[in-house]
């Protein structure tokens, strides 16, 4: 073994790392957290339902009808036609309630607001762990008195 091989071993085993790990280590790590993200059964989840989503006639229609819709009740603001706004609006919203109420719809919603929530644990898991590691000043902290 070398002493590459040698240092990155170290720094893989249990419990603290014996080396320092530079920015190039800790990107590397990001990488190998991001595939364990993308393969965790939240993703395979709403990956699932995005397919059935795309492959789904009625519901695409619907996506773009909606899209078209939000651009013509901007373009009719902008003219100061508030009348055809109102209108387009209740269009707009009869779509949207039809698009919600089909059940795969209603998974990929919820896949996307479980991933996030995964997204959220990771971040809050990193962010507690390094400052329980270093002193990390807050926003509202008096700044120190000395700097050495």
């Amino acid at each position: 073994m070398d002493i590459q091989q040698n240092k990155d071993s170290e720094k893989m085993s249990v419990g603290a790392p014996v080396g320092v790990w530079n920015r190039s280590d800790i990107v590397n790590k990001t990488r190998e957290l991001a595939g364990l993200i993308s393969s965790s059964e939240e993703v395979r989840i709403f990956q699932q339902a995005e397919r059935q989503i795309q492959g789904h006639e009625r519901i695409q229609y619907l996506i773009t009808t909606i899209k078209k819709k939000q651009k013509e009740i901007v373009a009719f603001e902008a003219m100061k036609n508030a009348k055809m706004a109102a209108m387009i609006e209740v269009e707009l919203s009869e779509l949207q309630d039809e698009l919600d109420g089909i059940p795969i719809v209603g998974d990929y919603q919820e896949g996307q607001v479980e991933i996030n929530d995964l997204l959220q644990m990771v971040i809050s898991a990193i962010h507690t762990t390094v400052s329980e590691k270093i002193a990390v000043e807050k926003g509202a902290d008096a700044p120190p008195s000395s700097c050495g």
